[in-house]
């Protein structure tokens, strides 16, 4: 409390010194909390054509409802008017800077945010800024409901239908969520640095087509990209010979499960092509493309399973010689528990 007998000059002074006090005394970070920003502007992060393999950390730490994203960018699935948490690691400094393209956001504090989908399904882009520059950029996917789905139909799509008991009362099996629409200008909306939404396609032909897709898969597959490369194999990709399959195209097919994990968007048949014929590279130099190409490349999913990602799910492991129809190739997934064949 200022004294009232002193001079007006006085009390000025003593009330300046006392402001800047205060401030001196303030905890770093504890300015004001910067708005989010609504861009319309702002563009999906897509394949830029470049074939390299590249890992591509995020450059700072960045959560999406407690799980961590470790690229600098990465596709995460939500459904219409969900609300998702997103905040950033160790000290909530000043000067991080979120962008989104629609729906809602509300800042909570330094470096979090609340971000709720729009109402229409598609993909939103969101970026996360820190203070250097440095950016995770997020492409996510709001899907259509299950719900949406009428006599095995999502729009004119055939999805067909899953089945209500889940595998041993697993919850890993219930039906997807939602689907995500696929139009062909969207097929190259990366899902992580070295995968896009339209590799994991079903097969099964349509305008526009629909897609369930697991981010455990997705950046499992990430990690085995990595540790491949870190052993010395050239692979600037892997190709996904085949990935998401709806329950009708899968029993067009001829398989009898309703129960693998492609009918979730969580498994996917891969091999390493770099030199783009379309083949599993020969991996151990005898000169030849077969099962021991594949063996090597399910090693490194061992190793990978093995290593204690945080981000990494155990799951299935499964390989698959040459035939008429394709070369040697391995069953990924993350199912959850381990599985090999």
């Amino acid at each position: 409390m200022f004294r009232t007998d002193l001079p007006l000059w006085a009390v000025a002074l003593a009330a300046l010194l006392s402001g800047t006090a205060a401030k001196a005394a303030e905890p770093a970070g504890s300015g004001a909390v910067p708005a989010p920003i609504l861009d319309a502007t702002l563009e999906p992060v897509r394949r830029d054509g470049a074939r390299r393999f590249d890992p591509r950390p995020a450059p700072f730490v960045l959560t999406v409802d407690g799980g961590s994203v470790p690229h600098d960018v990465l596709a995460i699935t939500v459904l219409p008017g969900e609300t998702v948490r997103l905040a950033t690691g160790g000290p909530r400094l000043p000067g991080y800077e979120m962008r989104f393209g629609a729906g809602r956001a509300v800042a909570e504090a330094q470096g979090e945010w609340d971000w709720t989908a729009p109402e229409s399904p598609g993909v939103v882009p969101v970026t996360i800024s820190a203070p250097g520059g440095a950016s995770v950029r997020l492409n996510v996917l709001v899907a259509h409901p299950a719900a949406s789905i009428r006599d095995g139909l999502l729009g004119e799509y055939r999805i067909g239908a899953y089945r209500s008991t889940p595998l041993r009362g697993d919850p890993a099996y219930l039906p997807p969520r939602g689907f995500i629409e696929v139009s062909p200008a969207d097929e190259d909306v990366l899902v992580s640095p070295h995968f896009t939404l339209g590799e994991f396609l079903c097969k099964q032909p349509g305008l526009p087509r629909y897609l369930a897709l697991s981010t455990p898969l997705v950046l499992k597959l990430e990690a085995v990209l990595e540790a491949a490369n870190a052993r010395g194999i050239d692979a600037p990709g892997l190709t996904v010979m085949s990935g998401f399959r709806t329950p009708w195209y899968n029993r067009a097919i001829g398989n009898t499960t309703d129960y693998s994990r492609h009918l979730w968007g969580d498994a996917a048949d891969v091999f390493v092509d770099a030199d783009g014929d379309g083949d599993m590279d020969d991996l151990n130099g005898d000169g030849r493309a077969d099962l021991s190409d594949a063996r090597i490349l399910a090693s490194v999913v061992d190793e990978v399973e093995r290593g204690g990602h945080s981000h990494v799910v155990v799951g299935g492991v499964g390989l698959y010689r040459r035939n008429a129809a394709h070369g040697p190739f391995v069953h990924v997934d993350a199912r959850g528990t381990p599985a090999r064949w």
